[in-house]
């Protein structure tokens, strides 16, 4: 069986550019425009590749390295092996991710999934549906009438776009995925699988049933979103559901109806968001926080995986337990948990 290259490199790059990307400094008397041709780890990188390095835990990899170059802080450029090269940035990670999208472009994005460029036969494009030149649908696309889709976007095999929804330029709609009741800004990538705009869970409750209450509102996404694959948010009740700029949502997401997320979050694997609950600007949800309905995460507060939220969090507060309280406060629960716990099981041991 042959071995596929599912990202093909756009390299060479010279080392001069990959110092410019970085925001690093060649080293004194490197030649610039030596060619580096991929990027790997710091074990198992060539001669040719570039490799990175800003944890300590990896000093040992470090020091035996053989990359041609390799992204580095300050702190760890002396730990640098004779024969690579060390492009000394204060960021390396963010470095070697911009290197890396301009090496392998077509990792940075869902693509069509046939090589597609403009309208695939195969694809259903209703006759109401406005897309603007350099749109590219692959085959089983469905779009529905009134839809609106700018330049540049990409809606891969099997993606649903519903009546009247909107999609900006250069987006990225990945396989399976379906966008219904929805205002999608510009360069918003949607992973393959995901659910925008269905119900929200809304019943009223009563003995003699449940009544579902209709849900009116829709789905706002800004620009420069990220949405991972098989996560769910759903449109508003009465009001939209919203998701500001340039934040970032992890695959495997529940976010209710009537949710405000604001600019520049990040939310991580399984959390689940409750109705009608607002995240203010710069919050970080850890994987499986669970919250619950009708309250404020203040801007720029933390929140550890597997915590659950059951009360406001204030702007800045690192919390996390469950239920979720300041990081300072769990941590001396935890440990005065753990003491008591091992102090019984000494005496039940003495017992013995």
């Amino acid at each position: 069986m042959s071995d596929p290259v599912f990202f093909p490199s756009a390299g060479p790059i010279a080392l001069s550019e990959v110092a410019t990307l970085a925001g690093a400094t060649l080293p004194e008397g490197a030649d610039p425009d030596l060619a580096i041709r991929g990027t790997a780890p710091l074990e198992s990188a060539g001669p040719e590749d570039l490799a990175y390095m800003d944890n300590a835990k990896y000093a040992e990899a470090l020091g035996q390295s053989r990359a041609r170059a390799c992204l580095v802080s300050p702190r760890f450029a002396a730990r640098v092996p004779e024969g690579t090269l060390a492009l000394v940035t204060p960021q390396p990670y963010r470095g070697f991710a911009k290197v890396l999208a301009r090496l392998v472009p077509s990792a940075a994005r869902p693509a069509s999934l046939f090589g597609a460029t403009g309208v695939s036969p195969g694809s259903f494009v209703h006759p109401e549906a406005r897309l603007e030149p350099g749109v590219v649908v692959d085959p089983g696309v469905v779009i529905g009438p009134g839809a609106e889709i700018g330049t540049g976007t990409v809606l891969a095999a099997g993606a649903v776009i519903g009546p009247g929804t909107r999609i900006g330029r250069h987006c990225a709609v990945g396989p399976g995925a379906s966008l219904l009741h929805a205002l999608i800004g510009n360069r918003v990538i949607i992973h393959g699988g995901a659910r925008i705009g269905q119900d929200g869970f809304g019943f009223a409750m009563g003995a003699g049933g449940h009544l579902k209450v209709p849900q009116v509102g829709r789905v706002i996404i800004q620009d420069d979103v990220e949405i991972g694959a098989n996560t769910t948010i759903d449109r508003g009740a009465s009001r939209d559901t919203i998701v500001g700029e340039g934040t970032k949502i992890d695959n495997l997401v529940q976010i209710a109806h009537n949710v405000v997320i604001g600019r520049h979050c990040v939310i991580v694997a399984q959390v689940g968001i409750s109705g009608s609950t607002t995240l203010e600007d710069y919050v970080v949800l850890g994987g499986q926080v669970g919250v619950v309905g009708h309250l404020r995460i203040g801007m720029g507060a933390q929140i550890a995986g597997s915590s659950n939220i059951n009360k406001d969090v204030p702007p800045g507060a690192r919390w996390g337990g469950t239920p979720a309280k300041p990081v300072r406060e769990w941590f001396r629960e935890m440990t005065t948990l753990k003491r008591i716990a091992a102090r019984e099981r000494g005496a039940e041991e003495t017992a013995e």
